[in-house]
């Protein structure tokens, strides 16, 4: 019986560990990356779009991504929520093509994408907690009903935060992967 409450707090924990690695995805390394442009919503008829839903997008070298919408009246709607975003690039248009060139990182700048990275890991971390908390609270919960023994409780909160350790641990090594992605560039 307890087996299956785990596992429902197993897929919680997976999906905040893929929700952590999108966050990090989002976080260019100074090579073009279409991950990029994931959270950038265009207004597109009234409706926020994905680019990638309204545009083909190519990287012809390591350093440039182009972004072709398939309706060219879109074009400056695209090139102005990529301006209001925090990705830091300005788009070049030649009307229906938008180009966005990846400088060179700054070390400076490399330090500020680590912060961010490291914070994108920790609410990841304190959303794997409450989720481990929330698990505890029903196993007690469990108790005070009678529904199972103390001794179960017992286990079942050992399980719970192994689990939760496990998951820490795979958001370090995440997060460990990304910061040398970002600082050996």
């Amino acid at each position: 019986m307890l087996k299956d409450e785990y596992k429902s707090y197993e897929e919680r924990m997976k999906k905040t560990i893929n929700s952590v690695a999108a966050d990090f995805a989002a976080v260019r390394a100074g090579r073009a990356n279409a991950a990029v442009l994931d959270r950038i919503m265009v207004d597109y008829y009234g409706t926020p779009t994905p680019i990638h839903q309204i545009a083909s997008i190519g990287s012809p070298d390591p350093r440039t991504l182009t972004i072709q919408p398939w309706d060219a009246t879109v074009v400056k709607a695209v090139c102005k929520a990529i301006q209001e975003s925090d990705l830091g690039i300005n788009p070049q248009t030649d009307g229906k093509i938008i180009r966005l060139a990846f400088p060179q990182l700054t070390e400076e700048r490399r330090k500020e994408l680590v912060k961010q990275i490291s914070k994108y890991a920790e609410g990841g971390k304190v959303a794997i907690r409450n989720i481990r908390r929330d698990a505890v609270e029903n196993f007690k919960t469990q108790k005070k009903n009678s529904e199972i023994t103390e001794d179960d409780m017992k286990i079942a909160e050992k399980d719970i935060q192994k689990l939760t350790d496990d998951m820490c641990k795979e958001i370090d090594a995440l997060m460990d992967k990304k910061e040398k992605e970002l600082l050996e560039v």
